[in-house]
């Protein structure tokens, strides 16, 4: 039995317990033989689903590739950065990946909300690891990162508030200025950069 197998069923699992949207950073081979890192999240169950939201890297790679490697990050700067813009690796695995699972991925479902494609997936851990164990710590600039990731890309939606989303990222960044370190200002730098606001 391996470290990411469950001892009950030898079945691989996630190296990390998943509740609700446990946000994460997913990387796909690209036909261009690197790796397509992006923000994703990952709806907690049995199994566990995520959506891809229009034409991106990511779900032609699943299409194409049909897996892709979840990783759990601590780095707020390598999030954004996955969140906001195009970022490839010659390597699957980000540095500041705690934990990863790589993950067979089927579609299940597709529609389109507020002018967008999307398509549901299940992802199956194939195998997992735990690069490093830390004692988790509840950061509110972290936190506010990731809320300004979600805001920043729905701000070119028609179908969201564009005052609504402005005024959540005023308020992330003021949480990030009372609450976040270096890594968490940069990180809204980052967001700043690859987005409209």
């Amino acid at each position: 039995m391996t470290d990411d197998e469950d001892a009950g069923t030898g079945v691989p699992e996630w190296p990390v317990d998943l509740s609700g949207v446990t946000e994460s950073v997913v990387t796909t081979l690209g036909p261009n033989g690197r790796w397509n890192a992006a923000a994703l999240g990952l709806h907690a169950g049995d199994p566990v689903t995520a959506r891809t939201w229009g034409n991106t890297r990511t779900r032609r790679n699943f299409h194409r590739q049909g897996e892709g490697y979840v990783q759990f990050v601590d780095d707020p700067v390598d999030f954004a950065e996955a969140a906001l813009s195009i970022v490839e690796h010659e390597e699957p695995i980000l540095a500041s990946a705690s934990a990863w699972s790589r993950v067979t991925v089927d579609r299940v479902d597709s529609g389109a909300e507020g002018g967008t494609d999307w398509e549901e997936w299940t992802l199956r851990p194939l195998e997992s690891t735990i690069e490093r164990k830390t004692v988790p710590t509840i950061d509110r600039g972290f936190g506010a990162v990731v809320e300004a990731t979600v805001a920043a890309s729905r701000l070119a939606v028609d179908d969201y508030d564009q005052r609504d989303l402005r005024e959540r990222l005023a308020y992330c960044a003021s949480v990030v200025d009372r609450a976040g370190g270096p890594r968490e200002r940069e990180a809204l730098e980052r967001v700043r950069e690859h987005s409209p606001w």
